[in-house]
């Protein structure tokens, strides 16, 4: 590990071992950041994955009994019961602070609470296929947005969990070696300072002796 180009001071030495505390203080929250980020980011993962599999098992039985409805209806009689839906969906979108990443939070509302809004249609003239249908589109819709929700934040935070292990493996292996090597650099060279300042004294010493009594000491 190579060090840094630095004066081989006290000053500099004093300034160095205040920047390793930081960077390991830094290293420890870094390190605690992308453990959390990762619990979080498989707990996100796994309802993503059960989620999945429930939107894709109510979309195929949508597109059967729609498939059935088709077969049994004209494709008039169809438009005209689907032309004029009786049952609103609002989505707030907002977002939620996890661990500096700030994520999508999606409130799905309906304009009214009563499950039959969703027929627009009178039930004498249509196929019962057709009621599946979209009983089954209407009961997957929350769970499609909230899908669309977890992928979204599974993404960023994937993105923010790969940011925060470079800058944990930046600040463990180059960083913070290089703050120790350096620090022992200089340490070493302020000994070798030190003692080669000793030496001299004493010989300047010896020789004032010497010079004064007329004697070696």
């Amino acid at each position: 590990m190579a060090i840094m180009n630095v004066n081989p001071t006290r000053m500099e030495l004093t300034n160095l071992k205040r920047k390793l505390v930081t960077a390991r203080r830094g290293h420890k929250l870094l390190k605690d950041k992308r453990d959390e980020l990762m619990r979080i980011f498989l707990e996100k993962v796994r309802e993503n994955k059960e989620l999945r599999k429930e939107v894709e098992q109510g979309i195929a039985q949508a597109n059967t009994a729609m498939s059935v409805a088709r077969c049994v209806m004209s494709d008039k009689s169809l438009d005209v019961a689907l032309m004029l839906p009786t049952q609103e969906m609002y989505l707030n979108v907002a977002e939620k602070n996890v661990m500096s990443v700030m994520i999508p939070a999606f409130d799905v509302k309906f304009r009214t609470a009563n499950e039959h809004d969703i027929y627009s249609y009178g039930f004498s003239e249509t196929s019962g296929e057709l009621d599946i249908a979209v009983k089954a589109l209407s009961d997957i819709m929350p769970k499609m947005i909230r899908l669309a929700e977890i992928e979204k934040s599974c993404r960023l935070m994937a993105d923010e969990i790969e940011k925060t292990r470079r800058r944990v493996n930046a600040l463990e292996h180059v960083m913070i070696p290089r703050y120790e090597e350096t620090i022992k650099y200089i340490s070493m060279k302020l000994d070798e300072n030190e003692r080669s300042t000793t030496t001299r004294l004493m010989k300047v010493k010896d020789m004032m002796l010497n010079e004064a009594h007329h004697y070696n000491q």
